[in-house]
């Protein structure tokens, strides 16, 4: 069963925002999934997974680049240590707004599912959560991941790799996130002001192995959420899931929209 692939610009006062929609034969459901990518990820870096997921679950399946990322348009400075908020106040309403989102599933990788799960606790459109690697607050295995992650650039080769996916934009995004998570304002971040208010159902995936967070992250998660909420931890799994994992990620996810008669 083939999806339908559509491209679009969406055009605001902060910039022009890339997306990307899947849409199978036949859809079970008018709720569409959002995708929110990682801290140097893109929509053509989720590859292969949007179109699975959208003929898997028969739900429309729709993925952004955030602004400075991608084919969206740069940015010249650097973010501000508030900049997960921010995706939820200032960036994300644009981007409903323009794809006539009413409700809609929130599934977010690594910082995209910080990024969720504040955009959940603020609109009731969200109703459902995902999470995937997702921080909860900063662990010394984060800090501890970035920096070995930072030195890997070292190699040339890596920062070509980056600039493939981003073009130009390449060292921006990557010094978005190693100066944002490394440095000592952005330390004390947690979710701690938003978890609570987020009252539509939570799932919280995260690999044994990721380089980084530990298990803590899920467990908060699926702990402080003001509503139902659950947890799945995938065995021998690193930062990525829905690469190194995609049909447990994908039945998971099916399960759990299934349980909670989300669709």
């Amino acid at each position: 069963m083939a999806c339908t692939v559509e491209h679009r610009f969406i055009v605001t006062d902060a910039g022009s925002f890339h997306a990307k929609k899947w849409t199978p034969q036949n859809p079970s459901s008018s709720v569409p999934m959002v995708l929110l990518h990682d801290s140097l990820g893109c929509v053509d870096l989720w590859r292969h997974f949007p179109g699975t997921l959208a003929e898997s679950l028969s739900l429309c399946v729709i993925t952004y680049d955030r602004l400075g990322f991608g084919r969206s348009t740069p940015r010249n400075e650097l973010p501000s240590i508030h900049f997960i908020e921010e995706e939820a106040t200032d960036y994300f309403p644009s981007v409903k707004m323009h794809l006539n989102l009413g409700s809609y599933i929130l599934f977010g990788h690594s910082v995209g599912a910080a990024m969720a799960v504040n955009i959940a606790a603020r609109d009731e459109g969200c109703v459902a959560v995902i999470t995937e690697a997702s921080q909860a607050f900063v662990e010394d295995r984060t800090v501890a991941g970035i920096n070995a992650a930072k030195k890997a650039f070292d190699d040339p080769g890596q920062m070509d790799r980056l600039k493939k996916w981003h073009g130009d934009k390449g060292e921006w995004v990557f010094r978005a996130w190693t100066d944002t998570w490394l440095s000592s304002e952005f330390s004390d971040w947690s979710l701690d002001n938003c978890m609570g208010e987020v009252t539509c159902p939570v799932l919280a995936i995260h690999g044994d192995n990721d380089e980084y967070g530990s298990t803590a992250f899920p467990e908060y998660i699926a702990h402080k959420a003001g509503g139902i909420s659950e947890m799945t931890i995938l065995s021998n799994c690193g930062h990525i899931p829905h690469k190194e994992k995609p049909e447990e990620v994908i039945n998971t996810i099916k399960l759990f929209l299934k349980k909670n008669a989300v669709t």
